[in-house]
């Protein structure tokens, strides 16, 4: 199994299921390139579950699934077992701690990992019809429009009324996951929108709301370096400091000292 088929097994489990989240045995996990699942915990695409609460009995051959019992003793260990209800030879079978561990991943974490490969500002706007996620406003070479995951069937990314399989952008390299840009840049300008979903005024509206964060986040931090240059000086001489330097977002001093401490 090579890393890049880990993460399609990974999405192909979550589109089964319609986005709902679903987990995976660390005893799974083991059986998959270490770099795959090393990469798929640091991108949030695995996180940490709650242990498991059954598993398969390897007191014997018959491998009976058994719900699992947990005990803490007074020095604050703990022991896990399944009690066998099968045979009189056996009684309690220890349970390691790591044959309990369980990840998961759900369409939200997807939407995440997406949204953290292609920069994108994760988007706010709730999700007009079921199936549907947005995950932000993705900029092509000539327009900004509205990127969603599909998660009915098979996870596909959705621009308007096209739509790509997932699968066909991802890629691995130097130990991470990563999405084809090229491919989705070509997808947002090439994507018609007809969809009512993803109106030009929805798109322009997140698009608007990107700037104006990025625009507080050039005040925050060119206040920070005055701050730093030139200590103790009041609110407004910073803020008209900052207005003069900015040629760019042509803002009143006053509006600037509003949103230039984060």
């Amino acid at each position: 199994m090579t890393p890049q088929a880990a993460l399609i097994e990974l999405l192909g489990r979550i589109g089964a299921r319609l986005g709902e989240y679903v987990t995976v045995s660390t005893e799974e996990l083991n059986q998959w390139p270490a770099a795959a699942v090393s990469a798929l915990k640091s991108q949030g695409l695995l996180l940490k579950a709650r242990p498991a609460k059954s598993v398969i009995c390897d007191g014997c051959e018959q491998d009976c699934s058994m719900p699992v019992q947990t005990v803490t003793r007074a020095n604050g260990s703990v022991t896990s077992f399944v009690v066998c209800d099968k045979r009189s030879d056996t009684n309690r079978v220890p349970v390691p701690a790591a044959r309990l561990a369980l990840w998961r991943c759900d369409a939200q974490a997807v939407c995440g990992f997406v949204a953290s490969s292609l920069g994108l500002q994760p988007s706010t706007v709730q999700a007009s019809e079921a199936g549907l996620l947005p995950i932000g406003m993705a900029r092509g070479n000539k327009r900004t429009q509205m990127l969603c995951l599909r998660i009915h069937g098979p996870l596909a990314l959705v621009v308007g009324a096209d739509a790509m399989p997932l699968t066909d952008v991802i890629g691995f390299g130097n130990g991470s996951f990563t999405l084809d840009q090229a491919v989705i840049r070509q997808m947002v300008d090439a994507a018609t929108t007809a969809d009512p979903r993803h109106t030009p005024s929805t798109a322009k509206r997140e698009a608007r709301k990107i700037d104006t964060q990025a625009m507080y986040a050039t005040w925050q931090k060119a206040y920070r370096a005055l701050l730093k240059k030139s200590p103790g000086k009041s609110d407004v001489w910073y803020s008209q400091q900052i207005a003069k330097a900015d040629k760019v977002h042509v803002r009143d001093p006053s509006t600037i000292k509003k949103h230039m401490k984060s």
